[in-house]
């Protein structure tokens, strides 16, 4: 049994997905966690393109497009809040920032 090219992308996608989710919870630095949530994001749109080709619609593929603009405001907003933090404590890693802990 062959697998077909939509089986193909759904575990692709499944598999990037885990690959950034396993990455965000293992490591302690933040430019890692920061590109590990966008694989995710980017898994997130590989699915919504394949059902959306798969079932004809366009829906997924305009909401694709939201999905990236969220993405683009996420890596301005993040990359700022990273540098300000290194400016302040001089590390990137999770555990040196205590302070910031509520």
């Amino acid at each position: 049994m062959a697998i077909e090219v939509t089986e193909f992308y759904l575990l692709l996608s499944a598999v990037l997905f885990t690959l950034g989710a396993l990455g965000v919870m293992i490591r302690s630095n933040t430019i890692v966690m920061f590109m590990c949530v966008e694989l995710m994001l980017n898994a997130v749109n590989l699915t919504l393109v394949t059902f959306s080709r798969q079932f004809g619609e366009v829906h997924g593929q305009v909401f694709v497009f939201f999905v990236m603009a969220v993405a683009a405001a996420e890596a301005a907003v993040g990359l700022a809040i990273i540098l300000a933090v290194f400016r302040n404590y001089f590390s990137i890693q999770t555990s040196d920032v205590h302070d910031l802990a509520g």
